[in-house]
């Protein structure tokens, strides 16, 4: 590799860490980002150097965004999902995460649900918050669960 080739390899990089340690990026959202500026070749070079560097992890990516939301929201699975998809996540990764952690997703669902029932249930009939539930995404065993609870 020649001095000027290098140089554009670090000017790159730099440009591309900038924008991931500013916020946590996933693999896709810096190619989308970065695939008209930066030549394709010169593109996976540096994508390539930042996940052995460790500054690119779409798996612990996906694992620490689903625990903010668990934090933070109420969102059914499917919610969920849409919400890792729209991040350029690759669906395979997001099913195998799904899949290792169906039990605790599940719980997270029920949880999420009743809380929901919880609030609503003063503005609302136990029958509208069913279908309000049901539209964002809720399974029918999560909302029964909800609900008998309540």
């Amino acid at each position: 590799m020649d001095f000027s080739a290098m140089q554009e390899l670090d000017k790159a990089k730099t440009k591309v860490l900038k924008y991931i340690l500013y916020q946590k990026r996933t693999e896709g959202q810096i190619r989308t980002k970065f695939s008209s500026t930066i030549e394709e070749n010169l593109l996976e070079d540096v994508i390539c150097y930042l996940k052995e560097a460790g500054y690119i992890n779409d798996k612990d990516y996906i694992q620490r965004t689903v625990h903010n939301f668990e934090q933070l929201k109420n969102l059914s699975q499917k919610e969920l999902r849409y919400k890792l998809m729209a991040k350029n996540l690759p669906k395979e990764l997001i099913e195998d995460y799904f899949a290792e952690h169906r039990e605790e997703l599940q719980e997270y669902e029920e949880k999420s649900a009743r809380t929901i029932f919880e609030k609503k249930s003063k503005a609302m009939e136990p029958e509208e918050i069913k279908l309000y539930l049901l539209k964002k995404g809720y399974s029918k065993e999560a909302i029964q669960k909800a609900w008998e609870e309540e």
